[in-house]
């Protein structure tokens, strides 16, 4: 995915939910760092950007509305829609709790911000860091290649993932200690 198409898929997502504020809390939040001329292949492979509408984020009422609005972009723009049809890639609608989020991971969103959205939308895609330590801590096959690639890359820093990774519940921390493992060799 290149950042063009994530925000491309915000500027709908922010339409569907009627939010200016949305977060992207998979592989693509990647993108509000460092452009995908940058990046490894690994880390822009994908053609889908999960998006979330974060209750506190978005002001909302209720974080019930999370699920509702989550569905309604996935149903609008998500796989197998006629947006993917249309253009290739998709958003797939879900709710914050999805991912493994870090401590204080709010407080360093990253923003892309979509300045052709009437309102103004912004994405607030998780740093680099957390997005490592989600990534590693869900443990599947592309989520290893994603992290390996990044620490590769040096594109994160061991240290930085290792502070990240040390409040996770013992289970999240066995995976994301695999893939810790297997990204940065001794």
């Amino acid at each position: 995915m290149k950042r063009s198409q994530l925000e491309h898929l915000l500027r709908a997502a922010a339409s569907i939910a009627g939010v200016t504020d949305l977060v992207v809390i998979g592989s693509q939040a990647i993108l509000a760092t460092y452009p995908e001329w940058e990046l490894p292949r690994e880390a822009t492979m994908s053609v889908e950007a999960d998006i979330a509408v974060d209750a506190k984020l978005a002001r909302l009422d209720v974080a019930a509305d999370e699920t509702d609005l989550a569905d309604r972009i996935d149903g609008a723009i998500g796989e197998g829609s006629m947006f993917h049809e249309t253009y290739g890639y998709y958003a797939q609608g879900v709710e914050t709790s999805t991912a493994v989020l870090t401590d204080g991971w709010r407080h360093r969103l990253v923003s892309v911000i979509c300045e052709e959205a009437n309102p103004i939308a912004v994405g607030w895609c998780l740093e680099r860091h957390d997005l490592w330590v989600s990534k590693a801590a869900a443990g599947r096959e592309k989520d290893l290649a994603f992290c390996k690639a990044l620490a590769k890359a040096k594109l994160v820093d061991r240290a930085v993932c290792e502070r990240r990774m040390a409040p996770l519940t013992p289970g999240d921390r066995r995976r994301a200690d695999a893939v810790l493992s297997a990204s940065f060799p001794a």
